[in-house]
């Protein structure tokens, strides 16, 4: 028996949490990728490099789930990196199977002028924005950030327990 499809007005996600995130995200990524483009790096190598200037010496296991990516892409973009000079990979000390990368030193001015334009984006974003409100959503987006890292413990600490009382 066929139904009918039911016919409901398209509900308004202008406002929902999760659309606007992810909308605010993106195109702050096209604003930012358009002012860097002279620079001649990909976002992905970008967001690398970004990454490890903020945590420098990781392995590459921990970068890649920090990044949210594959290992194999991401020792494809490690190797275009380091053939760059932009980065260089070392052996960790105490575990002979993994390596730990580092940035050198040519990530410095690079690092600067994506700083400035990073800061000139995020003006522009704030424009017609009091200074206090600036603020307060700022520490209302990293308590958000800080709840959602709490959560992903809770349920993969609860996902092994599980697992746990399979065995």
């Amino acid at each position: 028996m066929a139904t009918k499809k039911q016919e409901t007005e398209p509900k308004d996600l202008s406002r929902s949490l999760g659309f606007l995130v992810h909308d605010v995200a993106r195109l702050m990524r096209r604003a930012f990728d358009r002012r860097v483009k002279h620079l001649g790096l990909t976002r992905s190598q970008w967001f690398v490099l970004a990454h490890l200037y903020r945590t420098d010496g990781q392995t590459q296991r921990h970068l890649a789930d920090e990044l949210d990516m594959e290992r194999a892409p991401l020792s494809k973009l490690l190797d275009r990196l380091e053939s760059g000079g932009w980065l260089e990979r070392r052996a960790d000390p105490g575990d002979r199977r993994a390596n730990r990368v580092y940035t050198t030193h040519k990530i410095d001015s690079l690092m600067l002028e994506g700083t400035m334009v990073g800061e000139n984006l995020t003006d522009e974003i704030f424009s017609g924005i009091d200074e206090n409100a600036r603020e307060e959503f700022l520490t209302i987006l990293a308590q958000a950030k800080s709840n959602l890292v709490a959560i992903e413990l809770e349920e993969a600490q609860r996902a092994d327990a599980n697992v746990q009382m399979r065995s």
